[in-house]
């Protein structure tokens, strides 16, 4: 349909569709009147800025929601970019004005200020060219070149490194354009068809567009580093004394991953495991828990964020990789921030992380991810899990509920490319991400307690209790504060459940456990609440 739209240069018409989301039409608006994004449009149907509404607070409606059709004249406001010769562009090749102003996660600051480029040497038998000088064999290579990435076994670029990729294009261009977009399987409302809204009626124009699988380019986290071993040790702990599963959520912090270009890694630092019946071949959760808040307001006091899931699969031999509806529930749950998504958001940097058996019958842990595609068939309940975790069952479309085509693509034994209909069900990998694992060179943890405060919610094995605390801080002896005993996230946890301290006085104590300096354990011992603390501690 056409849609005009005026402004002080005059009447200009865009054609739409009315399922396009209103920043579609904002960006025809932008890209006509010269603008570097269309943050700064206003639009209404009365010929009044007063009554104007930024265009950038409807994104997310589309334009049939928002009542305009068919030969819609609307008004618009703006204010018109101004050329400076200091104007800032970015690493990524864009514009640094932004339509929206998203906080991300710090890492993502970090590498989009890093040029990325992967450095190579002058080469002794190619090279002509004096000592200072530069060919096609020295110069620096892309983050996403697939030679070096095919060289060094990298099987999924980073996730900055393909952001570079896809904004390569765009480097010349004076607006901007959010380069990253989710998949939208939904049927699209107000079709324009002579049809019946869905679930009565449906047509080519309002239906999902077919899914064709294929293994993702990129992944959002390269590497899961755990801080020390006896993280590992100490979650298995409770399957060799029980025989039964177990869950827990890592949290940790990302940071640069040099081994990957403008890679990412999650550091985990602590692993908390929640209210769960464990049995023999499983576990039973419920998510969200209670306390879920509190903990992750601890971890904040501490400088982290819940990063992944970990839980153990030790009756499987090393095959069991078909849980990624688990993961991809899980991702939803926790998606990244990305300024360069019209959503604000963009996929998830949230791992998974199995504790299971390898093919040489010895326990390992396996790391990885599901694809965007996935998460968004998770979401949409395209997909489920079956009784062969090799594969995936792709669901039938339903009175009230229509699933897209979906296919996938392999190679035959001829070496030939063939398109297959994944119903009813289709092989897992291609679904997933593999992400590396493992543990630092030269140990820095943030916790450092010599001894294990008592894990939580592990009945009949471990308990936490006041008493227990006293002796765990060494008060009996001496009254004091003693700094590495202090510094256990566990420990952390069951102290803000507690409720004794204030959060000026939690805070003080979470600044203690991750500083180790003995002027923060002064100043927590003269607190009102640590004496408090202690006082209840020694009655108990």
């Amino acid at each position: 349909m056409l849609v005009r739209v005026r402004s002080k240069q005059g009447t200009v018409r865009f054609e739409v569709d009315p399922n396009d989301d209103i920043s579609t039409l904002g960006t025809k608006i932008a890209d006509h009147l010269n603008l570097t994004d269309y943050s700064s449009i206003g639009i209404s149907d009365k010929p009044t800025t007063t009554a104007s509404t930024p265009i950038k607070d409807l994104v997310g409606k589309s334009i049939g929601q928002l009542g305009i059709g068919h030969g819609e004249l609307l008004f618009i406001t703006y204010q018109e970019t101004v050329a400076s010769d200091s104007s800032q562009t970015n690493n990524v090749g864009t514009k640094a004005s932004m339509p929206f102003d998203i906080k991300q996660d710090p890492i993502d600051d970090l590498l989009e200020k890093q040029d990325g480029l992967i450095k190579r040497g002058r080469d002794s038998k190619f090279c002509k060219h004096a000592a200072n000088g530069m060919c096609d064999y020295c110069m620096p290579l892309e983050p996403y070149d697939i030679n070096y990435l095919t060289e060094n076994k990298i099987k999924h670029m980073s996730f900055h490194a393909y952001l570079r990729k896809i904004n390569k294009q765009n480097k010349h261009n004076s607006k901007f354009i959010p380069p990253l977009e989710e998949p939208d399987l939904r049927v699209k409302t107000n079709c324009s068809g002579t049809h019946a809204p869905w679930p009565e009626g449906i047509c080519t124009k309002c239906q999902p567009s077919a899914v064709t699988l294929q293994l993702q380019q990129y992944r959002m986290v390269d590497h899961v580093e755990f801080s020390v071993p006896s993280l590992i040790d100490n979650f298995i702990h409770f399957w060799r004394s029980t025989g039964t599963q177990r869950f827990g959520y890592l949290y940790g912090r990302y940071e640069h991953y040099p081994d990957v270009p403008l890679g990412v890694k999650a550091v985990v630092e602590a692993i908390y495991e929640p209210p769960q019946e464990d049995e023999v071949d499983g576990l039973t959760l419920i998510l969200p828990w209670n306390e879920e808040k509190l903990v992750d307001e601890v971890a904040m006091n501490c400088g982290l964020q819940k990063v992944g899931m970990i839980y153990t699969d030790l009756t499987d031999d090393g095959s069991g990789l078909g849980k990624c509806c688990f993961s991809a529930a899980m991702q939803n749950k926790h998606p990244t921030a990305s300024k360069w998504s019209a959503s604000g958001k963009f996929n998830s940097r949230f791992v998974t992380c199995v504790v299971t058996g390898n093919s040489n019958g010895d326990i390992d842990v396996s790391a990885y991810q599901v694809s965007n595609i996935c998460a968004s068939m998770v979401a949409e309940d395209i997909i489920e899990a079956s009784v062969d975790p090799s594969v995936v069952r792709v669901k039938e479309s339903t009175s009230d509920k229509y699933v897209p085509e979906v296919f996938y693509k392999y190679k035959n034994k001829y070496g030939v490319n063939v398109q297959k209909s994944a119903k009813p069900c289709f092989p897992v990998e291609y679904l997933l991400v593999n992400v590396t694992h493992g543990f630092p060179s030269n140990p820095v943890p943030l916790f450092t307690s010599p001894i294990s405060f008592p894990i939580e919610n592990r009945p009949g094995i471990e308990s936490q209790d006041l008493k227990g605390l006293y002796r765990h801080l060494g008060l009996e002896a001496s009254g004091n504060v003693h700094v590495d005993y202090v510094s256990d996230f566990h420990l952390l946890t069951f102290v803000k459940g507690t409720g004794i301290l204030d959060q000026n006085d939690f805070a003080a104590l979470a600044r203690l456990a991750v500083s180790h300096e003995e002027k923060d354990a002064n100043q927590l011992a003269q607190s009102t609440g640590w004496q408090t603390l202690v006082t209840i501690m020694n009655l108990s």
